[in-house]
């Protein structure tokens, strides 16, 4: 996409080297209240790409707020070339209260593309495909894992697409997982429009882990040292270890209720038949071990001290490509 000269979006025209604050207000709360979404808008002098860098989509996905509001705090989000939109908190409504998903009961994850006459999950999500996305080159968008189940830093796109492989690698997570669009999602909605998107997964809801933070912020930072807007305030390391491609993967699932402590920790490689966790009573009188079915690696664990027969405890790779 060629950057115009003058960016409009939400009503504001930016101009190239300049800096915005805008919002959209899609509805109030009951109070009367006015909820606004800021949209932090940075603009360099040299034309380039427009790069959308979001997160909050749920509303208790915090670590992925967090990941933006350091991209914003530190100064990353200010381009040498082209222009760099950030947006940290989609759903404003379910921040409030830590909730994953709109009053109205609805996923916003689930609504896109939205209608402007549907539900409030809706309008939101159709303020932000045809008000944003149009200007958008590439899209960072940041999530965690839900309930008390912890994801490993990774990056999930979807098969056969260099260029999202190529990105996915840059970016530089521990992992990078296929995984299919699904329907009115927000990836999906980018990927109908010819948008690249890298969805980032980590870390757990209503939580904040250091770890993940500076693995989401790294990412970033690779990525726009890639596409050459980066400024030079800032160093970019390689990542530790290679990415892990995991092609194919499994949910292990309990096989009886109880108090639930895992063993082994997040991104461990294990062999078959390793000891993961146990799963006990509070009375003393069994003690489950819960056993790897393959060699693979371990990049989701639930962190509940207690759980319920059929409750997901961990996800394994069955298959991988480094």
């Amino acid at each position: 996409m060629n950057e115009p000269d003058i960016l409009r979006i939400l009503g504001k025209n930016v101009g190239l080297g300049q800096s915005a604050k805008v919002s959209f207000n899609v509805a109030k709360l009951h109070t009367q209240n006015t909820i606004d979404v800021p949209v932090i808008i940075e603009r360099s002098k040299k034309p380039g790409p427009v790069i959308l860098i979001s997160a909050g989509i749920h509303g208790d996905e915090i670590n992925g707020v967090e990941i933006v509001r350091q991209i914003i705090s530190k100064g990353i989000n200010k381009p040498k070339r082209g222009t760099i939109i950030c947006i940290p908190v989609i759903n404003v409504f379910g921040f409030i209260h830590l909730d994953r998903e709109f009053p109205d009961g609805r996923d916003l994850n689930r609504v896109f593309p939205g209608t402007s006459g549907g539900s409030l999950a809706s309008r939101v999500a159709f303020k932000l495909v045809t008000e944003i996305l149009p200007h958008i080159d590439l899209v960072l968008d940041f999530h965690t894992g839900g309930a008390d189940r912890f994801n490993s830093a990774q990056i999930r796109i979807i098969k056969d697409n260099d260029r999202l492989e190529e990105l996915a690698n840059v970016f530089g997570a521990p992992f990078v997982l296929y995984s299919k669009n699904i329907s009115k999602s927000f990836r999906t909605t980018c990927q109908k429009s010819g948008i690249p998107i890298l969805l980032f997964e980590g870390g757990k809801s209503s939580n904040i882990d250091n770890t993940i933070t500076n693995s989401g912020v790294n990412g970033i930072k690779r990525v726009l040292n890639h596409l050459n807007m980066l400024s030079r305030n800032f160093k970019v390391s390689d990542p530790k270890k290679p990415c892990i491609y995991v092609l194919n993967s499994k949910w292990i699932r309990a096989h009886y209720s109880g108090m639930f402590k895992a063993i082994v920790t997040i991104n461990s490689e294990v062999k078959k038949g390793d000891i993961l966790g146990n799963i006990t009573d509070p009375y003393g009188s069994f003690n489950y071990f819960v056993k790897a079915p393959n060699d693979g690696y371990v990049f989701n664990i639930n962190e509940s001290p207690i759980i319920y027969q059929g409750d997901a405890i961990f996800h394994i790779s069955t298959k991988v490509r480094a």
